[in-house]
């Protein structure tokens, strides 16, 4: 068993991901940096001399493969791909955008989970991050599917915390609020630029992606017996989901 401890991150190739994968690998660890664009993936394991592995967490195939990736041992999973579709009202929602959030937030991140926890629980002691979302605190207008599908999230959390109890592994929650990163809102809004820059307009100091990987790599590299349950991360500007102080 090799003394370097190892980490996978899911949803590696941009944003929170990618900045995770960075932080980690400054604490020491080997990345396993997992995600859909290979390219992006590659560019960064070279950067932080980490493994690029080509992963969609709607896909059992290429979840089973990103397990055969890992191998036998696994310290630290920050299950972290995720996304928002559209911002529509109940009554007009498109529900193949809820389709896709609830693919990949919910049964994506249960299946990663799942096929990596023999990993995390062979070297004695694993630690399971999973990145859900202040969006799964309380609903918001235009926000019923994305909040559905994050509170889904939350619930494996807290589920699999209490079906793990008494087993050498921690389940910690991350909760990001308004985070300013190239692609979530850009993706959320279809491609709109102009809208994706109007959700930070006004607002002076967002949260960018290395605030949330800061934090991520300090409750992962806490000492084993202290679990960070949940933390929730919001700008100061944001005092909540649709209260944000703008200038």
């Amino acid at each position: 068993m090799s003394s370097t401890k190892t980490a996978v991150v899911t949803g590696a190739s941009s944003g929170i991901g990618a900045a995770t994968a960075r932080a980690l690998a400054a604490e020491g660890f080997h990345v396993i940096c997992a995600a859909r664009r290979l390219d992006r993936l590659t560019a960064l394991a070279q950067e932080i001399g980490g493994t690029a592995v080509a992963c969609d967490v709607t896909s059992q195939e290429s979840v089973d493969a990103l397990a055969e990736a890992v191998g036998d041992d696994l310290d630290v999973l920050v299950n972290n791909a995720g996304g928002a579709f559209g911002v529509d009202h109940v009554e007009d929602a498109d529900m193949a955008d809820w389709e896709r959030m609830y693919a990949i937030n919910v049964t994506g991140s249960a299946r990663v989970i799942q096929k990596l926890l023999p990993a995390l629980e062979n070297g004695g002691g694993g630690t399971i991050m999973i990145v859900t979302s202040t969006a799964a605190e309380y609903p918001y207008i235009g926000g019923a599917g994305y909040c559905g599908a994050k509170a889904a999230e939350r619930n494996i959390a807290g589920a699999l915390r209490l079906e793990l109890g008494g087993r050498p592994i921690r389940v910690l929650e991350i909760c990001p609020g308004m985070v300013r990163t190239e692609e979530f809102s850009l993706v959320r809004l279809g491609g709109d630029q102009s809208a994706a820059d109007d959700v930070y307009a006004g607002v002076a100091e967002p949260l960018v992606a290395e605030d949330i990987a800061d934090a991520i790599a300090w409750a992962v590299t806490r000492p084993p017996h202290v679990n960070i349950d949940r933390m929730i991360i919001r700008p100061r500007a944001q005092v909540s989901n649709d209260k944000v102080y703008r200038d």
